[in-house]
Parts: structure tokens; sequence; C-alpha cells
């Protein structure tokens, strides 16, 4: 059954929900295949969900796709921004929440609150990809910076693009003399964390700000959501933004090439970030699978600036009208199909020895 796209949000059968102000998630192709045969399905029902925005595409496919072939299911994911999402799971009005940053020992402690029985949330790696960094620099098309310059530009102290330190990373490039623009997002967010969490730690000295969802660099200007930095990209000479890369992509946007000190910089792409979630660590403990990312890593093929995304459920103690339909919901996009799906959007597939933690984390799930 093949679907288009348009047709689906004219009908209201699709139910994946954006708030107000929060990244859109038009980027998919005009006509997606969302037939799946083999699916099992959990019980009928309405389940709601909310959080990263980042993962928002790949959502839009997990839910028609669900939807399409459990047609008394219905899945209500709004891409809120990761903080919004956590809180509401927090506050117990959701099944489960996307989150692109590690959840706190304080929020984990809340959580024992609302997971029954003794549980607490614990966080299932589901989709992971770049965080591409864009620009718009009349006449170049290839940019290449490293950890140390995009830390200094993104804090306000590289501020023109002909600035010797960017020259030389680029000594073929006729750089013009223009200002620098860096733009961050305003609204709290997991990409956000990331960026800044890769900029700490491969270059200390010039970002000495912690990784954080909320942004302490000086300076620059802001706007909200992946979609809103895009905008501000594409209507202003000499800005650059950091944006998950199916936002580039999806609208023609240049990104950076990094130096990690590698023989060569390294684009972002699905299978350079792909490298670098494969030799992620499990940190997590009790059969939790918290990720730790090695941003400063030098080697080959190995983008770095790459963010996790979240399911944060209860381990046990789940609702019992929910736990259902949540568990089966889960248990798809951790599927081979559902993990299949996210490199044609952009995103990259959780590495095979992690997924199958993650599908067995879920089939436990009480």
């Amino acid at each position: 059954m093949k679907v288009r796209l348009g047709a689906v949000l004219a009908s209201g059968a699709l139910v994946l929900a954006s708030a107000c102000g929060t990244d859109d998630n038009s980027g998919l192709p005009g006509a997606v295949d969302f037939s799946l045969d083999g699916l099992r399905c959990g019980p009928s029902g309405t389940l709601l969900a909310s959080g990263s925005s980042a993962q928002a595409n790949a959502m839009e496919v997990w839910v028609n796709t669900y939807q399409a072939n459990c047609e008394d299911s219905q899945i209500n994911y709004k891409a809120t921004g990761s903080g919004a999402g956590v809180q509401e799971f927090l506050q117990g009005t959701t099944a489960f929440a996307g989150s692109d940053s590690l959840l706190t020992e304080a929020e984990i402690a809340e959580s024992r609150g609302v997971c029954r029985d003794g549980g607490q949330a614990m966080h299932l790696p589901m989709v992971a990809g770049p965080i591409a960094v864009g620009f718009n620099l009349p006449g170049i098309d290839h940019l290449n910076l490293d950890a140390r310059t995009l830390a200094r530009i993104f804090d306000s102290r590289i501020d023109n693009w002909n600035d010797p330190a960017i020259a030389e990373l680029n000594p073929d490039a006729d750089l013009p003399d223009l200002p620098i623009t860096p733009f961050h997002r305003s609204d709290g967010s997991g990409t956000t964390d990331n960026f800044t969490s890769y900029l700490h730690a491969s270059a200390p000295e010039d970002w000495p700000h912690e990784g954080d969802k909320s942004w302490k660099g000086r300076g620059g200007q802001s706007a909200d959501g992946s979609s809103g930095l895009v905008g501000m990209v594409q209507q202003n000479e000499g800005a650059i933004a950091y944006f998950e890369l199916s936002f580039a992509h999806q609208n023609s946007v240049s990104t950076v090439r990094v130096d990690t000190g590698a023989s060569e910089p390294v684009e972002a792409t699905v299978e350079n970030s792909s490298n670098a979630i494969a030799e992620a660590e499990v940190i997590g403990e009790g059969g939790d699978l918290a990720l730790q990312l090695d941003y400063a890593t030098r080697e080959e093929g190995v983008y770095p600036i790459v963010l996790v995304t979240y399911e944060i459920a209860c381990d046990r103690g789940n609702a019992p009208g929910t736990l259902g339909l949540t568990r089966a919901f889960l248990t798809y996009t951790a599927s081979e199909e559902g993990q299949r799906a996210l490199g044609e959007i952009d995103y990259a597939p959780i590495s095979e020895d992690i997924i199958q933690q993650v599908r067995q984390r879920v089939d436990a799930m009480a």
C-alpha cells in the first residue's frame, strides 16, 4: 500500500503533532510506503507521547507505518522538545518521552513516583544521527572547520569569515570579508546539549561551558527549533547554525566538514555518524541503556557531532492501560524494519549489539 503523505495529512489519519514553534516534520518524500508485512500489533487504543523534535521525521514514519497496519491504534507523538517531553512524562501524562539528553539523577529519582511497583525511568536508545553545521557563504559550497574554530565562532570570538583561523583550514577557498552571524536554539534542546558537549569535549579551552540544553555561549542570535535555525541560515548571508542533517538536506543548506585530526575532514553523513554510534559505550546500570559518546574521536571516517534520541519509559510499573500498546509500538521501532527505515531519511540506525539490548528491555517492560 503506497500512501501519499499529503493525503494522510488531509484525511486526519496522521496524529503525529508538533507544538507551536517547534520543528516541523514536512521533509518526507511525497509518497511513502507505510505497508509492512508481519507487523505484530498490540491492543487497540490511543497512546500519548512527546519530546524530542530531532526524531520528528523518524516518528512520522514509525507512527504512520504502525497505524497503517494496526488500524485500531492511534499514536499521538508531540514534538515539543526534549525538556518538555521529559517534564510531561514525569507528570504522568504520557506513556513515554523522547529525549536527546540523558536524564539527571534527580529526574530518575522523580520517575519513581510515576513508575509503579518500584520501577523507574530507563533510557532506550532508538534513533541517532549527525548534527550538521550549516552555513550561508556566497561562493563557498565546501568549508572545513575544527572544534577550536567552531567553538570560537559560536562564542563570538571569531567574527569574520576571512579570519586567519578559518583561512588556514580552507587554503583553496576565496573567503569573503563578511561578518559571521552565529545562530543558536532559543528553546531548551537536546540538540544544543549534544552540540555544546562536543565543543566542550573537543575544545575545552575555547569552549569552557559545560554541555547544556540551554545555550551558554556569548553573543549570537537565536531561533526556535531546528526549522527556525535553518530558516535563519537561508535568509542571512554569513550565517552559521547547527541542526539535524535531515533539515539541512531538506532545505539544500551547505554543511561543514569537521577536521577532527584524522587524515581527511569528515562530512556529516549517515554512514559517518553510524561509525560514531558504533563506538559508543553503555554506561547505564541495572539494564538501563544510557550511552557515552566519544565527541573527541580522531578515528578515520567518524563524524563526531552526533546525538542519540532515547525513548524514556518505565522499566516496570507502566500504566496498565497503555503498557501493551507502548510495548508493541516500541517493539516495532526497535525492529529490523523500524531501524532500516531510518537510513532513508538521514538518520542512523542504532548499532546491532545495542539495539538487541533495546529489544530485550522493551520485551521485559511490565
